[in-house]
């Protein structure tokens, strides 16, 4: 077997991730640290994320909360700021964040694949809700209306003619690393450490194949040696805050000094 036919054969981890979501930070360590283990990214809607997992498409998936904790771990990552897309000749676009209040007589877009978990989306409905973000986002462009989604998604749709701000009490969108718990393989586990920060030589981390050193008896006046892979797991990622949930104060825009 060619060396080229060697690495076709050799197993891969399949992630999944969603819109806005960007791995490459994870998937260049992956890369560092397991060179022989190829590393297959899978692109998913963050409606379509749990069938890809349950199907068996992907080992894990970098997903938007929340997910059904019957059948899926999770491990939260961040959670993202909520913005408001608006043209740049709004007159929001002139302040540095706004509050649901101030969208009330605005019209929302609420897409049928909006990822904020909205218990009273704010401003006026649509007559239709968009398909998609990106549509919404053309109909914003438009100046039709409004759109609010977590700050990742207006930056995966930027354009020259629009622009979004904070909004400082409304649902945000938590990221997370999933998987069907009972499929918690030694590469999940690896990514796992990967994400977490865990050093390569944690004790959670990648395994190595290495033997352990020697020790010298008691008594021969020479210091033992300690075992490898020794040094203590580091503690989890501390999980991003974002802004905080109904922490902005109500009332008109605040105008840029």
């Amino acid at each position: 077997m060619t060396g080229s036919e060697a690495q076709a054969a050799a197993p891969s981890f399949r992630l999944a991730y969603v819109p806005g979501v960007i791995p490459a930070k994870w998937v260049r360590i992956w890369q560092e640290r397991l060179p022989g283990t190829p590393l297959d990214l899978v692109p998913t809607s963050a409606a379509e994320a749990p069938d890809v997992l349950r199907r068996g498409d992907a080992d894990a998936g970098i997903v938007r909360l929340p997910v059904d904790r019957t059948c899926f771990s999770a491990i939260p990552l961040y959670t993202e700021t909520s913005v408001v897309v608006v043209p740049k000749d709004h007159v929001i676009a002139a302040v540095e964040e706004v509050s649901a209040e101030d969208l009330a007589d605005e019209i929302v877009f609420h897409p049928l694949d909006d990822t904020l978990d909205w218990e009273q989306p704010p401003g006026r409905p649509a007559i239709e809700r968009p398909a998609t973000t990106a549509d919404a986002i053309e109909l914003v462009a438009a100046g039709v209306g409004v759109l609010v989604v977590p700050q990742s998604l207006a930056r995966l749709h930027h354009r020259k003619d629009l622009t979004y701000r904070p909004v400082t009490d409304v649902p945000q969108s938590s990221v997370a690393l999933s998987w069907p718990e009972e499929r918690t393989t030694d590469m999940v586990e690896d990514f796992i450490g990967i994400v977490r920060g865990r050093t390569v030589n944690s004790t959670r981390g990648r395994r190595t194949d290495a033997p352990e050193p020697e020790r010298k008896p008691a008594g021969t006046g020479g210091a033992r040696r300690k075992p490898a892979g020794g040094k203590p797991a580091a503690k989890g990622s501390r999980r991003g805050s974002g802004s905080p949930k109904g922490g902005g104060k109500r009332g008109k825009p605040r105008r840029r000094g």
